[in-house]
């Protein structure tokens, strides 16, 4: 058997160069336009500059204006976890800046993951009746946080069904998640049932852009504790990455598998059962 040889830098950069450059541009057109903040109602949308990035990268693709070839959106989607590692690194630095504000908040932190553990249930059934196959398992271990996504690759490989359900869902988020999450906490925060602080933790569920999303409209509501809010939503999107990975790999993968192999069969066919029995028909 041949021995696999990786390519060189050099031919790494000449293969995916455009990928580079569409890319900086992208960025630096996002960052010119920077964050706008739109009033409705008791909340308000908050539109980041990485939404207007994903919109001009879906807009740039095979399917639409061709100007990133099929292969390039598959080189593309390989560097995805290596973009997103310093952010990760910069959460845990935040989190170890304020350690006495994260320590108070106690096993609160630790205790939040099993809440994302009961979307499966819902998802996962939802996901195989549209007719969604191994993609569904990706989708819908959790929410797809960063931490999530880089699992995913880990596991079943970058150019798996798995990685791209997962990748669909943290690229879904990253648009319409920001939105939802800045108004939705607004709303809340409004109602006054929870503390800040509680919904400062409540921030960090979700991949780092929804965080931001819902801690800049915190801060906007209480701008006396935005440190301490922007702490434990840091802390708590960190803490979560970790023992997330852990609650996936050992919990949320296992349940998925389990419920596909149940439900796969029962519903993810139904629609072509429903097609195939009126050709029947005819």
């Amino acid at each position: 058997m041949d021995k696999f040889v990786y390519p060189s830098l050099k031919e790494r950069l000449k293969a995916e160069y455009k990928i580079y450059l569409i890319a900086f541009v992208f960025i630096l057109i996002a960052d010119s336009i920077g964050q706008i903040q739109i009033p409705l109602g008791p909340g308000q949308f908050i539109l980041f500059p990485i939404f207007y990035a994903l919109i001009m990268g879906v807009l740039s693709g095979p399917q639409v204006t061709k100007i990133m070839k099929s292969k390039q959106v598959k080189a593309a989607s390989k560097l995805v976890v290596v973009a997103i590692c310093p952010f990760i690194a910069k959460l845990g630095i935040n989190a170890g800046a304020s350690l006495e504000t994260v320590v108070s908040a106690g096993p609160a932190l630790l205790l939040q993951e099993f809440g994302n553990l009961g979307t499966i249930l819902l998802a996962m059934p939802l996901a195989v009746l549209l007719g969604m196959k191994r993609e569904a398992i990706g989708a819908t271990h959790s929410i797809n946080r960063e931490s999530n996504l880089a699992l995913i690759t880990d596991v079943y490989g970058p150019d798996s069904p798995e990685a791209r359900g997962s990748l669909s869902i943290y690229v879904v988020g990253g648009m319409i998640g920001t939105i939802y999450f800045g108004f939705m906490v607004s709303v809340i925060a409004i109602l006054g049932i929870f503390h800040p602080y509680a919904l400062g933790m409540a921030s960090g569920v979700g991949a780092g852009i929804l965080m931001a999303s819902a801690v800049a409209s915190l801060t906007e509501i209480y701008p006396a504790m935005a440190d301490q809010i922007s702490a434990l939503a840091s802390a708590s999107e960190t803490i979560s990455g970790i023992d997330g990975i852990y609650m996936a790999l050992f919990i949320g993968l296992p349940l998925c598998n389990w419920l596909y192999k149940v439900l796969e069969p029962r519903i993810g066919r139904f629609g072509e059962k429903r097609k195939q029995k009126k050709l029947e028909e005819k």
